[in-house]
């Protein structure tokens, strides 16, 4: 192993970039054959296929030159050791689930870049001052326990206990799941990592949206990832017969919802900094064609890449709220159901990023991020950064989710500069 001085170049030669960058796409392809649907892909926490992707990416990362093992709640691991035994430790990764007929890129290109970083260092016989760690992170989307970032929340000493009964639709809890995949759920505390022998957290996605698309670029630094809070909100008034009661008469829930959905959307889309607000759920009972509605709930979304914005957004909402119940003559109930604060990225880490854009001859927007993701929670015990990659018509979480090769190129090689531009910071 050669020790990594100001010499070694920052810069990736083309040939392997591509050769490497190819094979992360190759493996995103495998990957998506492990699936718990026939058509689509579907991988869940501590399922049958989630242990076969830990497998099989363990066994590229012991390709790569890699240590390889898995934690105490299904969090998959890799690591190319420093010739420091003492060294701290630098990490790269994103998740390896889905959520039900997924693409085959959100969170599974991000583990597999950083699985070829590594190789190219272990190829390259760099000595890094600090230990690579790469993870696959068990569980992020909650598709199955409706808890997300479960494996990265418990890296940073968040897993709570509670979880351990939740039950999925098939009545098994997260216990029986845990024991059933060969884990002691009774040592999820095992799986924290110590703050102190951490560097900072890298995480490369895709960005699920159109703006990267929008201006024509392959790559972008994010800045912060938008704090979301989500509710159930129920307005109820009378049911009654749709020909008989008189318009003036009616306590009609459906259309106090409807004129709040407009509200909504009006109220975020007047925001000054960029918050969003969704309704993308509507139930109405009793749902006959005849009978007005007596009750109806909506859920609602909202983000801000602020945690002020976002109370902000959300208490002119409720006053919108509680003014179109009060003026119909309805009873409003509002049921939180997720809160999760603002993220910022790391400054420096955003600069460092764009450095190695601007080595690589390649532009660096900054935007932020109006998903979730594991650096959320990663963020309380070390500094977090981002790299988006251009995701074609924004669309994600669907079969036509993709990606355009030659930017994971791109990517692979502003990765690579910015970890050997790092070593000399380390210096």
């Amino acid at each position: 192993m050669t020790i990594v001085s100001p010499q070694h170049s920052p810069l990736l030669n083309k040939e392997l970039a591509d050769e490497y960058a190819t094979r992360a796409l190759s493996r995103c392809k495998t990957l998506s054959a492990l699936s718990q649907m026939q058509g689509g892909i579907h991988r869940v926490y501590l399922s049958k296929e989630h242990k076969e992707c830990n497998a099989v990416t363990a066994s590229w990362m012991v390709e790569a030159g890699m240590q390889s093992w898995q934690d105490e709640v299904g969090n998959l691991w890799g690591r190319l050791k420093s010739s420091n035994p003492h060294a701290k430790r630098l990490i790269i990764g994103s998740h390896l689930d889905t959520v039900p007929n997924a693409g085959a890129f959100d969170g599974i290109l991000g583990v597999l870049l950083g699985i070829e970083i590594a190789a190219l260092a272990h190829k390259l016989k760099l000595d890094l001052p600090f230990h690579l760690d790469v993870v696959g992170f068990c569980d992020e989307e909650g598709t199955r326990f409706a808890t997300t970032l479960i494996g990265s929340k418990a890296l940073a000493n968040e897993f709570d206990p509670q979880w351990l009964n939740i039950e999925d639709t098939n009545g098994i809890t997260m216990r029986q799941a845990m024991l059933d995949f060969g884990l002691n759920p009774n040592d999820y505390a095992k799986a924290a990592l110590n703050k102190n022998e951490l560097l900072a957290y890298w995480e490369t996605h895709i960005e699920q949206g159109p703006v990267l698309e929008s201006v024509n670029q392959a790559l972008g630094v994010v800045t912060a990832i938008a704090g979301a809070k989500r509710a159930m909100l129920t307005l109820t008034g009378q049911s009654g017969h749709a020909g008989t009661t008189p318009m003036n008469l009616r306590q009609d829930s459906l259309a106090g919802c409807a004129e709040l959905v407009t509200e909504i959307e009006k109220l975020a889309s007047n925001a000054k900094n960029g918050e969003v607000a969704t309704v993308g759920q509507i139930q109405s009972r009793p749902g006959a064609t005849n009978v007005i509605a007596g009750k109806t709930t909506i859920s609602l979304d909202a983000r801000a890449q602020s945690d002020t914005d976002l109370a902000n957004l959300l208490s002119a909402i409720q006053s919108s709220a509680q003014s179109i119940a009060s003026k119909r003559n309805l009873t409003l109930d509002w049921q939180w159901t997720h809160a999760a604060d603002a993220v910022a990225c790391d400054t420096t880490i955003q600069h460092l990023f764009s450095s190695a854009c601007k080595l690589n001859n390649q532009a660096s927007p900054s935007l932020a991020s109006g998903a979730g993701h594991d650096a959320m929670a990663i963020a309380p015990i070390c500094p977090v950064g981002m790299l988006f990659i251009r995701s074609p018509g924004g669309i994600s979480h669907h079969p036509a989710e993709a990606v355009i090769d030659r930017d994971v190129t791109k990517a692979l090689s502003v990765m690579y500069s910015a970890l050997l531009l790092y070593v000399k910071e380390c210096d």
